[in-house]
């Protein structure tokens, strides 16, 4: 199990599932809502995600057709993205926004075609190119 929360502690949640990898996503959506070169995120089932505290305090962006991103009303801190299709049991939660360790796990780099042209991804994971 793990928990997480945004950067004011407003909002809390629970992942009762382990997290088994991770994608850093470099589209220019998601370097947008961060505010830096990528965006790091893992999937798990929304049967499995449960906010524990302040559902009132999360916002909610429709950034394009089918996508819904979460945010802290207070702090502005990312929470997830999810979408209805093609992945409607699923949602992808901000790992940075974990209080709970969780080690080691497979990762990979999505969207490298739109990387920001200022960051050189040299890491050696794996490259998956989507369009």
């Amino acid at each position: 199990m793990h928990s997480g929360s945004c950067l004011c502690a407003a909002v809390r949640y629970r992942i009762d599932a382990p997290i088994e990898s991770a994608a850093h996503c470099h589209c220019s959506m998601c370097r947008k809502a961060h505010g830096a070169a990528f965006a790091t995120y893992a999937n798990v089932r929304r049967k499995d995600f449960h906010f524990t505290q302040g559902e009132e305090s999360l916002g909610v962006y429709q950034s394009s057709p089918g996508v819904t991103r979460t945010f802290c009303k207070h702090c502005g801190s990312t929470l997830q993205w999810y979408s209805e299709q093609p992945y409607p049991n699923w949602l992808s939660v901000a790992l940075g926004t974990l209080d709970t360790p969780v080690g080691e796990i497979a990762q990979k780099h999505i969207f490298p075609e739109s990387k920001a042209d200022w960051y050189a991804i040299n890491d050696g994971l794996p490259l998956e190119r989507r369009s």
